[in-house]
């Protein structure tokens, strides 16, 4: 017997659909036309994470630092197969639904360069088509998923022969097709062995997208504080220069953290968004820094617990970030009593 399933965004909105025995919700959803973010669909990234209102359900296996350790009733869509109908509230508003398949567009390397240890900026053009023209419309906070040209990566242990990897947009929604990525090389990767050795300006990739919860809190007038790790500063300088655009003046506080100096990156255009956000303060932090650092000497989550607690106010928190780090940011969030409310993030997938 099937089960109607009903999520509940932050703005109040209601989606509902049907469930198939032993299918789990975010494949139910998709088979309804309804896109609920997600990322690595398998447990491990906690992207599709919500929390179960009514109902009952079997959990399946999963990396245990995706779910939030505070909500007892948390789940993984992509891991939640229903015994009942189910009440789910989700952490992101209701345009984060796609009441249609991903986008699946083109594009072309603009530039790539090397803006830190490891660190690639790659910028794309969009090609224009029929549905969206030339524009790149998303909301700051979200991803893309970018797949290397056919042939590229093979041997890598790509099931599906394609190489397609999730990485946030740093930029803001545009008239012109650009999309700008922030890369952290690893070590044995696929997509990252492309993009050290062989990629190109002019270079074909297939992009998919825009994607994600991940965001602003709407209409939000509280304090928003941004805990960033390496190139978890992407979606955060999209939502510091959507801030900027619109002129929105709510207090605005960043901690950037890297394990040396030598990673540090896009330095010069947070001081040029502290010209254009008087309000907005950074610190970047360094764990492993010498004396001759001038900075937070430690991680970026030691600098907000020490912040939170030198503070009356609660305020948004958006945590982007390797997910032990995420974990961290919640576990000092929960300490000084911000609601879970105000609480975002994005880990990335592993």
């Amino acid at each position: 017997m099937n089960h109607r399933i009903e999520i509940l965004t932050r703005d109040g909105a209601a989606f509902a659909f049907e469930c198939e025995p032993q299918q789990d919700v975010l494949a139910a959803a998709a088979a309804a036309q309804l896109t609920l973010p997600s990322q690595c669909k398998r447990g491990s990234c906690g992207a599709c994470h919500a929390s179960v209102a009514e109902g009952d359900y079997t959990l399946g296996e999963h990396a245990a630092e995706a779910l939030p350790a505070d909500d007892p009733r948390a789940v993984l869509l992509c891991r939640t197969t229903p015994r009942s109908d189910l009440r789910i509230v989700a952490p992101y508003e209701s345009t984060k639904v796609l009441r249609q398949p991903v986008a699946v567009r083109r594009a072309r390397i603009a530039s790539l360069e090397t803006i830190a240890d490891d660190t690639r900026r790659l910028a794309l053009q969009l090609d224009p088509d029929d549905i969206n023209g030339s524009a790149a419309e998303f909301e700051a906070g979200q991803f893309v998923e970018l797949a290397l040209p056919r042939g590229e990566g093979e041997g890598a242990g790509e099931d599906s022969g394609e190489v397609r990897r999730p990485f946030s947009l740093a930029n803001t929604s545009n008239w012109d097709g650009q999309l700008e990525l922030l890369i952290r090389l690893r070590p044995g990767g696929a997509f990252s062995g492309w993009l050290r050795e062989r990629a190109r300006v002019g270079d074909a990739l297939t992009v998919h997208g825009p994607q994600g919860g991940f965001g602003l809190f709407a209409d939000s007038l509280r304090p928003r504080w941004f805990v960033a790790g390496g190139t978890g500063l992407a979606p955060v300088l999209s939502m510091l220069r959507r801030m900027a655009e619109y002129q929105e003046m709510n207090e605005a506080r960043l901690f950037f953290g890297v394990n040396r100096v030598s990673e540090l990156f896009m330095v010069d255009e947070l001081a040029r968004l502290q010209t254009e956000l008087p309000q907005l303060s950074v610190e970047c932090c360094v764990r492993d820094a010498d004396d001759a650092w001038r900075g937070f000497h430690g991680t970026p989550v030691e600098a907000l617990e020490g912040a939170l607690a030198l503070t009356n106010a609660s305020p948004d928190l958006y945590v982007c970030g390797p997910p032990a780090m995420v974990s961290a940011a919640q576990a000092v969030a929960v300490a000084a009593r911000v609601p879970p409310s105000q609480f975002a993030s994005e880990r990335f997938a592993v």
